[in-house]
């Protein structure tokens, strides 16, 4: 249990410190408000653990055989 709860706390301390980042450090970055740019982030992670499982799925395939 005492496991779980660090792992907890770690996740949540990474977190928070990614958000002040973001939130203090976001503004110095000139990148312009487009659609584009708003779909590139919020899109981003979706297709990497896309292609993540997908690949992890194709590596269980190839041990079956």
């Amino acid at each position: 249990m005492n496991n779980q709860t660090g792992f907890i706390l770690k996740v949540l301390m990474l977190s928070g410190g990614l958000s002040l980042v973001i939130k203090y450090g976001g503004p110095y970055l000139s990148i312009p408000s487009t659609a584009i740019n708003a779909l590139i982030p919020v899109l981003m992670f979706p297709i990497v653990v896309g292609i993540l499982l997908g690949w992890r799925l194709w590596q269980q395939i190839e041990n079956v055989e």
